[in-house]
C-alpha cells in the first residue's frame, strides 16, 4: 500500500541503526502504508471511542527520542498505536482509559487553517464536488474556528516532527519520488510526516495530519500539475508560506511553469489542458488561491526541481538543505562523504560514448523494472508482442458465454493494444511464477490428468523490479547494463555493481557494506549464554545488507556475469543474497545461463547490420563494396560478437591496412595448440576465428614493442587474475615475471642492464602506461574508472590461460604476494590461494619454495584469514583457506624431514646429510612455528563458532609443537596453553550440559 491509499500511520524511526542519529528529541509520523514499513515498538490499542470511526486504516503514534551515540531509543519512551477493525489486539487491556491523551484545539502563529475539515465530503472520484458545497455554504477561509476533534492517542503526547511532506496523486513516479524521500529522511535521524490529505476519509485522520502540520520545523510540499487543483496542496501552501518554512519540491514543473496568469489563461503547453480557473475546483476564494500561487515565486532559498533525469540529486539536496537548517550538521558532513565515495566508485567503467544500438533492448529493460516507460525512451517504444490466441478465437459472442469469459477478453484486448498482457503472478521466496490470463489456467488435478501443470515460468515479469540478460560471452551483455546504470542512475540512489563469478560473488555482495554503510563483522553478542554458529553468523551478515536493501531507498543492483544459481562455496541459491522482488531496489542480473532462478530472461541478440558496419569501419566510413563484402565476411566468421566487431573497428583505425588485407591476414594467422578440454571446451572451438583476431592483435604489439613486447606479456598475465579490476603496476610487474624462452644472456647485455640500472624506473613506468594504452586503443582491454586500472573480457582472459605458456601463473601469483594489498586487491590475492592450494577438486597450479610459502603464510594468508573472517563474517572461506594451508605446511615439512639421496660418496670422511631439515635446521624450526600459529589461529576462530572440540585438537598440537621447539617457558607456548585450558573448560561444559 502506497501513500496515496486511505490510511494514516505514524511510526518510528527504526530502534537499531547503524547510523548517527540525531540528539534531538523527535517524533516520527509518516502517512504512508508500505508494506516495507512496519511497526519496531509493541501497540497499544485505541480506546472503543476511536474504533468505531476506523475502517481498514491504520494510525501508529510514538515518540522517539533518538541518541546521538547509539542510534538506541530508551524503550520506555516509545509507544506506538494502531487499530484496525479486523484485528483488535488483546494488549489493549494494557491501556487505562486515563492514560490516553485527547487533541484539543490546534493553534499556531500563523493561524492553521481551522474550518472543520473533517465534515467535507469525498463524494465523487476527485473528491472536491462535495468540498466544493461546504466552502460556498460555510464561506471556508483562514482565521475561522471550528468544533475541536476528540481523538484518543497514546500514553505519549505528540510535541515535535522534523518534515511535514504534502503530496497529492497517484502516479507511480510520484509514490516512489515520496517514498524515498521520506526513507531518506528517516534514515539520517529527522522525523518525517507524510501525508495526501485528499485520501483522508474521516475526520480523525484530517485532526491528526493538521496537528502534524502544526507542530513540523519545516514543510515540502511536492507539487505537480494536480496540486493547483487540490484544496489540501494549496492550504499547505498558505500556511507553511506564512510560517516562513515551506519548502516546495517541482515534481515534473519548474518554478517559471507556476505563474498564475500562465495557469489561468492555460498558455503554453503545460497549461493549455491542465490549466483554467482552478481556483474554482479549489473550492475557496480566488484571492487565496492566487496568493498560494504568487508565494512560490517569494521562496528563493530553495529551487528543488525534480525531473526526469535529477531525482537523486534533488533528494540529496533536499536533505542537506533540511538538515542544515535543523542544526544536523554531522548529517550534512555524512552525505557529503558518501558523495564523494559515490562519484568515484559507483561505476566499475567509464561510460561508452560510442555506445551503438539497443535502444528496444533498452527500453524494454525499463518496461520490465517500471512497468511503464517514459520520458525519451517513449519515442523508443516498442511493441510487446503478446502470445497469439489461434485455439480460443472467436468471430462473435455465443449464447453461452459467461461474464466472467467476456471479462477476461476485454482485459486480455485492452493489454494487447497497448503492447502489454494483464497478469497474474505468485513469488515465493524459492521460486517466481508467472501466471499470463491470455488463456485459462487448467491444471492437473488429481482426478483428471488432462492438462500438464507448467512447472516453469514462460514470462518476463514486468513492472517487479527483477530483470535477467541473457547471452553469449561477448555479445554485448555488460555494454548494455553499462549504458542502461548510466542513463537511469539518477532513478536510484545508487548503482550497485556485483561481480557474479561463483567463487566471488557473496565476498562482491558484502563488499557493499561501505556503500550501504552497515556493519558485515561477527556480531559482539551481548547474551554470552549462546554462542552462533558459523552459518548463523554468515546469515546474519548477509541479513544486514538484504535489510538495507529492503527499505524504500531505491537502489539498483547489477549482478554481471553469473556463472550459477548456487554459490560455489556452500551450494546455496543466489536468491537468498538478494532483497525479496517487488521493492524499490531493482536488481538485473546478466548471464550466459539460458534461464536463472525461475525467471524468463531477456535474450540478448546481435547487432543489426548496420550497426554492426559502423561499429567496425571506425573512423573510416567510406569504402568500396569490395572492401565493405569484406568486413561482412568478418562479421560472419567473428560470430557477430559485439567484442570482435570492436577489435576489428580498433585494428582499421589505428593502421593503414584495409578490410580485405586484415581478414587475409587473420585467415593466414596461426593458431596456437589449445587443450579442448573441460567446461571451456565450447567457447573455444565457437571463437576460433576471433582468437586468430587476438594473435594479430599480438603481433602488432610485438611488431610495435619487440619481441617480448610488455602488452602481449600483460595479456597473458592477465588471464590468471580475478574477474576484477587489475592494477596495471601489479599486471606490469606479474608480465616481468614471466620467463623468457631463452635463458642465454650475453655478457653485452648484462653490462647493458648494470649500466642502466639507474633509469629503469621511469622507463619502466613510462612502458606500462604505453602499454595500458596500446591495449585499450586495440579494445583488448578496457579502462576503469579506478586510476591506474583496467579489466579483460572473459574471451580474452580464455585464451590466455589455454595459450600455453608456461610459468605465468607462477609470475603472477610472485607479483601478487609481493605486491598485492590485502585491502585492495582481496580478490586476486583470494586467486593466487586458488591457484596454491587447489581448492575443491581444483589441482594445484603453482608450486612454492619452502621460503616462498613461509612468507606467503605470514604475510598474506593469516592477514587474509583473519580479515575475512572478522570483518567480513565469511567464516566457512577463511576456515577452509587455513585448513588447506595447514596441510600445505605439513606436506612442505614431510618433504624435509624425508631422507634425500646422500651429497658425497661414502669414501670421504664427511658424513652424509640425510634430510633436507638436517641441512637447513633453521628453515625446518621456522616452518614447524609458522604451522603451530596457523593451528592456533583457527582453535581461536573455531572458539567464536562453537566448535569446542575441533578447537581443542588442533590448539594440542600447536602446544606440542612449540614446547618441543621453544619450550615450556617461551611466551608463544604459554599463550597456546592459556587457550587451550579455556578450550579445555567451555568443551567441559558443554559435555556437563549436554551429558543425560
Amino acid at each position: 500500500m502506497d501513500i496515496g491509499e486511505d490510511s494514516l500511520r505514524f511510526g518510528s524511526v527504526p530502534v537499531t541503526t547503524s547510523r548517527n542519529m540525531s540528539s534531538s528529541s523527535s517524533v516520527f509520523l509518516s502517512a504512508n502504508q508500505s508494506p516495507f514499513f512496519s511497526p519496531r515498538s509493541p501497540t497499544c490499542q485505541l480506546s472503543e471511542s476511536a474504533r468505531s470511526d476506523a475502517r481498514c486504516d491504520g494510525i501508529h503514534l510514538s515518540a522517539d527520542p533518538l541518541s546521538s551515540s547509539s542510534g538506541i531509543p530508551e524503550p520506555e519512551s516509545i509507544a506506538n498505536v494502531r487499530f484496525t477493525t479486523s484485528d483488535i489486539s488483546a494488549a489493549a487491556a494494557a491501556c487505562t482509559a486515563s492514560d490516553f491523551q485527547k487533541f484539543g484545539r490546534v493553534s499556531s502563529p500563523a493561524g492553521v487553517s481551522n474550518s472543520n475539515i473533517s465534515s467535507y465530503s469525498l463524494a465523487h472520484d476527485n473528491g472536491y464536488a462535495g468540498l466544493r458545497e461546504n466552502h460556498r455554504k460555510h464561506g471556508r477561509s483562514y482565521g475561522m474556528s471550528y468544533t475541536p476533534v476528540s481523538v484518543s492517542l497514546s500514553c505519549n503526547r505528540l510535541r515535535s516532527c522534523d518534515v511535514f511532506i504534502g503530496l497529492h496523486g497517484c502516479k507511480p513516479s510520484l509514490m516512489r519520488f515520496a517514498n524515498w524521500l521520506r526513507a531518506e529522511l528517516e534514515v539520517q535521524g529527522m522525523s518525517c510526516f507524510v501525508s495526501d490529505r485528499a485520501r483522508c476519509r474521516n475526520s480523525r485522520k484530517h485532526a491528526i495530519v493538521e496537528r502534524a502540520m502544526d507542530i513540523s520545523s519545516f514543510g515540502v510540499v511536492i507539487l505537480t500539475r494536480k496540486s493547483f487543483r487540490n484544496p489540501y496542496s494549496i492550504e499547505e501552501l498558505r500556511y507553511f508560506s506564512g510560517k516562513k518554512n515551506l519548502v516546495p519540491i517541482f515534481f515534473d514543473l519548474s518554478p517559471g511553469d507556476c505563474l498564475v496568469r500562465d495557469i489561468v489563461e492555460k498558455r503554453g503547453e503545460l497549461w493549455e489542458k491542465n490549466g483554467g480557473e482552478l481556483w474554482v475546483l479549489y473550492g475557496g476564494l480566488e484571492k487565496e488561491w492566487k496568493e498560494a500561487v504568487n508565494g512560490l515565486s517569494r521562496v528563493d532559498e530553495w529551487k528543488l526541481e525534480a525531473q526526469e533525469g535529477n531525482c537523486r540529486d534533488c533528494i540529496l539536496r533536499a536533505v542537506t538543505l533540511l538538515a542544515m537548517k535543523l542544526g544536523r550538521r554531522s548529517v550534512v558532513e555524512r552525505l557529503t562523504k558518501w558523495r564523494e565515495k559515490v562519484d568515484k566508485e559507483e561505476f566499475p567503467f567509464p561510460r561508452n560514448e560510442n555506445f551503438i544500438g539497443r535502444k528496444k533492448e533498452l527500453s524494454e529493460l525499463e518496461f520490465i523494472l517500471f512497468g511503464d516507460i517514459t520520458g525519451d525512451s517513449e519515442r523508443d517504444y516498442f511493441e510487446l508482442k503478446a502470445r497469439t490466441r489461434r485455439k480460443n478465437l472467436r468471430i462473435g459472442w455465443s449464447k453461452s458465454a459467461s461474464l466472467e469469459e467476456r471479462r477476461k477478453e476485454r482485459q486480455w484486448e485492452g493489454g494487447s493494444r497497448k503492447g502489454k498482457e494483464p497478469v497474474v503472478w505468485k513469488e515465493s521466496e524459492k521460486e517466481i511464477e508467472m501466471q499470463s490470463t491470455e488463456a485459462p489456467q487448467r491444471q492437473k488435478t488429481k482426478s483428471s490428468g488432462r492438462y500438464p501443470r507448467r512447472k516453469r515460468s514462460t514470462k518476463i515479469l514486468y513492472g517487479k523490479g527483477i530483470a535477467c540478460v541473457t547471452g553469449d560471452s561477448g555479445i554485448g551483455k555488460t555494454e548494455l547494463l553499462l549504458e542502461f546504470a548510466y542513463r537511469y542512475h539518477q532513478r536510484y540512489k545508487m548503482v550497485l555493481w556485483v561481480g557474479g563469478e561463483s567463487r566471488y560473488i557473496r565476498q562482491n555482495y558484502l563488499n557493499l557494506w561501505s556503500f550501504l554503510d552497515v556493519d558485515v563483522g561477527i556480531e559482539n553478542c551481548s547474551d554470552k549464554s549462546r554462542i552462533k554458529s558459523f552459518e548463523e553468523q554468515e546469515e546474519a551478515a548477509i541479513c544486514r545488507v538484504r535489510k538495507e536493501l529492503m527499505r524504500n531507498i531505491p537502489f539498483l543492483v547489477i549482478i554481471d556475469n553469473l556463472e550459477s544459481e548456487k554459490d560455489w562455496w556452500d551450494d546455496k541459491l543466489v536468491m537468498d543474497l538478494l532483497p525479496r522482488f517487488g521493492g524499490e531496489t531493482h536488481i538485473i542480473i546478466s548471464t550466459r545461463l539460458p534461464r536463472v532462478m525461475n525467471l524468463e530472461p531477456l535474450k540478448l541478440s546481435y547487432l543489426s547490420g548496420v550497426e554492426a558496419m559502423s561499429l567496425m569501419q571506425g573512423s573510416v566510413k567510406d569504402y568500396p563494396i569490395t572492401e565493405v563484402d569484406a568486413l561482412r565476411v568478418i562479421e560472419e566468421k567473428v560470430g557477430r560478437l559485439t567484442m570482435g566487431l570492436a577489435v576489428v573497428g580498433a585494428i582499421l583505425s589505428e593502421l593503414p591496412i584495409n578490410p580485405s588485407r586484415l581478414l587475409d591476414t587473420i585467415n593466414r594467422m596461426p593458431l596456437r595448440d589449445l587443450s579442448w578440454n573441460g567446461r571451456e571446451s565450447h567457447s573455444l572451438r565457437r571463437n576460433t576465428f576471433l582468437f586468430q583476431l587476438f594473435e594479430v592483435c599480438f603481433s602488432i604489439f610485438d611488431h610495435a614493442d619487440g619481441p617480448r613486447s610488455l602488452a602481449t606479456r600483460m595479456v597473458l598475465a592477465g588471464g590468471w587474475f580475478a574477474p576484477a579490476a587489475i592494477p596495471v603496476s601489479l599486471l606490469a610487474l606479474a608480465a616481468h615475471k614471466i620467463p623468457e624462452k631463452h635463458k642465454g644472456t650475453h655478457l653485452w647485455r648484462k653490462l647493458l642492464l648494470s649500466l642502466t640500472c639507474g633509469f629503469t624506473s621511469s622507463y619502466t613506468k613510462r612502458s606500462e602506461a604505453e602499454a595500458s594504452s596500446m591495449l585499450l586503443r586495440f579494445n583488448i582491454a578496457r579502462s576503469s574508472t579506478r586510476q591506474g586500472y583496467i579489466h579483460f573480457n572473459d574471451l580474452v582472459k580464455l585464451y590466455a590461460r589455454k595459450r600455453g605458456v608456461t610459468g605465468v601463473a607462477h609470475a603472477m601469483v610472485q607479483a601478487v604476494i609481493s605486491r598485492g594489498s590485502i585491502t585492495h586487491h582481496s580478490g586476486h590475492i583470494w586467486t593466487a590461494c586458488f591457484l596454491l592450494f587447489g581448492f575443491g577438486n581444483d589441482l594445484k597450479v603453482v608450486e612454492l619454495k619452502v621460503s616462498e610459502l613461509l612468507y606467503l603464510v605470514k604475510e598474506v594468508v593469516l592477514p587474509v584469514a583473519i580479515r575475512t573472517f572478522i570483518t567480513f563474517s565469511r567464516c566457512s572461506a577463511a576456515l577452509e583457506l587455513l585448513r588447506l594451508c595447514t596441510n600445505a605446511l605439513e606436506a612442505a615439512d614431510h618433504a624435509l624431514v624425508t631422507p634425500v639421496e646422500k651429497l658425497l660418496d661414502k669414501s670421504l670422511c664427511w658424513r652424509p646429510v640425510q634430510t633436507n631439515a638436517q641441512l637447513n635446521p633453521s628453515l625446518w624450526q621456522e616452518l614447524a612455528l609458522t604451522r603451530a600459529t596457523v593451528l592456533e589461529t583457527r582453535a581461536k576462530l573455531m572458539l567464536r563458532g562453537g566448535q569446542f572440540d575441533m578447537g581443542d585438537d588442533l590448539i594440542r598440537k600447536a602446544v606440542f609443537i612449540r614446547t618441543s621447539i621453544s619450550g615450556e617457558d617461551h611466551p608463544d607456548t604459554i599463550a597456546a596453553r592459556e587457550t587451550l585450558s579455556k578450550l579445555t573448560r567451555l568443551l567441559a561444559n558443554v559435555q556437563i550440559h549436554t551429558s543425560p
